[in-house]
């Protein structure tokens, strides 16, 4: 019988699209138990963070707005989007805002892409030029409907900032380009100065939070990015917690990273976007993170970020040494993007 003339049984509730709900009729609490926050829930203390508006703040929002480009710091809501801007640094996501996939905790849409435009690396590279940053990172949405899944972009917009402020230390933050390795190959060629993957939750949850990937894939496209550039290339991965794992799955998780040559590692707490995503089973507090972050210095991590607001890209040019302070005229005015 074709897919679009079944129905379900008269005793199945009807399949749902949302995000908490990925698989249809996927029972989303057998997997992180039945003890979850409500969407409304009252969030810690420690969650209490200034709200955006100050004037780096703003300038950085025309500027970018003026070149019609996309940051992750918007799309994904994320919580350190004042401090980040107002200290003159952010996240551009190249090939549009739309994901070809429906991860469960993130907020980024979901559809068909349309975005394609040449011109986009010049334009981002414009921007960090006038910006004056020190440091750049550069990610993208899922984009499976491309044939190199977006890989040629990566390096359309490594080159560009070589040319346009070749001072500026270059990290991208790449999808798992469905684990082929010309991709990935094409990327590395081009010698970022870190590559970052976030393997983002411990693999039990991966069936709920990460349809569509496996972790052993992530764990394999950055071990062999590690392989590939050897140490011209620092390779990087970020950890959320707050779905239900337990601090001995998150050991497990971090030592698989090492063991596949991870060096830079970030942690931090899930906040839910939307009653359609994954609920919250627990807030760790900041000494949980402390003791994350002191488990994974002893397995020999170079650098380790561990809180509840800490994402991927937060304080990014700290996560490896900066030989330069900020440089251009946006970064001399506000008093170099640091």
């Amino acid at each position: 019988m074709p897919a679009h003339t079944r129905t379900p049984a008269a005793s199945a509730p009807a399949p749902t699209r949302s995000r908490a709900n990925p698989g249809g009729n996927a029972n989303v609490l057998t997997v992180l138990g039945p003890d979850v926050q409500p969407h409304r829930s009252r969030k810690p203390p420690w969650f209490k963070v200034p709200a955006p508006g100050g004037p780096r703040y703003r300038e950085l929002h025309s500027l970018i707005e003026a070149e019609n480009l996309h940051t992750v710091c918007q799309e994904a809501a994320c919580p350190n989007i004042g401090e980040c801007w107002q200290r003159g640094t952010a996240t551009f996501m190249i090939l549009g805002d739309t994901c070809t996939r429906r991860c469960g905790f993130c907020n980024v849409k979901t559809g068909k892409p349309t975005w394609n435009d040449p011109l986009e690396p010049a334009r981002v590279a414009r921007s960090v030029a006038r910006m004056g940053l020190r440091h750049a990172v550069i990610t993208s949405v899922d984009r499976d409907d491309l044939p190199d899944y977006g890989a040629g972009a990566f390096v359309g917009v490594i080159r560009q900032i070589r040319r346009q402020s070749p001072r500026t230390q270059i990290e991208v933050l790449t999808p798992d380009f469905r684990g082929e390795e010309m991709p990935l190959a094409k990327v590395i060629a081009e010698r970022p100065d870190v590559f970052n993957h976030n393997v983002e939750v411990v693999p039990r949850l991966y069936p709920v939070a990460r349809r569509g990937s496996t972790f052993e894939r992530s764990c394999r496209v950055l071990r062999t990015a590690k392989e590939m550039g050897g140490e011209e290339v620092v390779t990087k991965s970020g950890l959320m917690v707050g779905l239900g794992e337990t601090f001995d799955e998150m050991l497990e998780t971090l030592g698989a990273l090492r063991d596949h040559h991870v060096q830079v590692l970030t942690i931090g707490q899930y906040l839910r976007p939307t009653e359609n995503h994954l609920p919250i089973v627990r807030y760790w507090h900041p000494d949980e993170f402390r003791a994350l972050e002191q488990a994974a210095i002893a397995l020999g991590f170079e650098h380790v970020a561990a809180g509840p607001l800490v994402r991927s890209s937060y304080h990014a040019d700290q996560h490896v040494p900066q030989p330069e302070p900020g440089i251009g005229p946006l970064a001399q005015r506000i008093g170099g993007a640091r």
